[in-house]
């Protein structure tokens, strides 16, 4: 990557950054290291004025030329700009003013940071994404871009929902419960976790599978090679909703008898850090309430 970044894109999330005073600081520090930058706005905030005294660009315009986007709020945000990333290839670093912020490369009172942003100093993670697709009939009728997970759950009627599971080899386990979570490894750390799947280091190429409330005893999470194609079949005949959700988007009803198709994308997530710390220790400070005093 070349010493000399040509742009970088700002994607300050309005309802996280308040005033997008967080990202007037980025833009202060890049324009003194003399870094070409403009902002964009991943999604609108109702108030206005629009931007707070910085002039807002067209995202899809800017795209064109760019090196780099600097995403300012969770890992929702991440989350929302990771697919338009991915199809440009372009690397991202993540400005945590979340709660967890587990995929960003930098906190708020670390911004001191983005001067070595011109000096190179730095590393760019791939993350493994999923492509997934809804078969009904034959025919694809959805399809979407992943970094963290496809959910496919009961709808808002509290009753058991039953799943079959299948690989290109075979019949994997047949589900009766809340549903079932396909993750990537960047997306065992979220609702996979949750459902009682392992923590996964994040530069890993695994599917994650992890029922989800399962009604046995037996209920496992599954770890699969990346070459697997998963397969979720619905009920061919039944009553009870059933919904697919990728990385936490907008729900997509399922019909009886419809297929969730899940493979490993030929797009990636590039990640930017800036800092060198290890999952372990991420995990640590993240997670798991921060390091003890031996540990530090």
């Amino acid at each position: 990557m070349s010493l000399l970044l040509k742009k970088v894109i700002l994607c300050p999330n309005p309802y996280r950054d308040t005033e997008l005073k967080v990202a007037k600081a980025a833009k202060e520090i890049l324009d003194e290291i003399r870094c070409p930058n403009v902002v964009c706005l991943p999604f609108r905030a109702n108030e206005e004025p629009e931007g707070y005294g910085l002039a807002i660009r067209p995202l899809q315009q800017e795209l064109r030329g760019a090196d780099m986007l600097i995403a300012f709020g969770g890992d929702g945000t991440i989350l929302h700009l990771a697919k338009t990333a991915a199809h440009r290839d372009l690397p991202m670093l993540g400005i945590n003013l979340g709660s967890l912020g587990f995929m960003a490369g930098l906190e708020q009172a670390e911004l001191s940071k983005l001067r070595e942003l011109c000096e190179e100093k730095y590393i760019v993670e791939s993350r493994m994404m999923l492509d997934v697709s809804v078969k009904r009939e034959g025919r694809v009728v959805y399809s979407s871009l992943a970094l963290n997970e496809a959910l496919i759950a009961r709808g808002n009627v509290s009753r058991v929902i039953r799943l079959r599971i299948f690989t290109e080899t075979g019949r994997l386990v047949d589900i009766a419960g809340d549903g079932v979570v396909v993750a990537t490894p960047t997306g065992s750390t979220a609702y996979s976790l949750s459902a009682g799947g392992p923590v996964v280091e994040p530069t890993a190429r695994n599917f994650v599978v992890s029922p989800i409330c399962a009604h046995s005893i037996h209920a496992n999470s599954y770890v699969l090679a990346p070459e697997r194609t998963i397969t979720v079949q619905t009920e061919a005949t039944g009553y009870k909703p059933v919904v697919l959700s990728v990385d936490g988007g907008r729900a997509f009803s399922l019909r009886y008898g419809d297929a969730v198709e899940v493979t490993r994308s030929r797009y990636e997530t590039k990640l930017v850090r800036l800092e060198m710390r290890s999952f372990c220790e991420v995990l640590q400070r993240k997670m798991l309430g921060g390091l003890t005093e031996d540990e530090k």
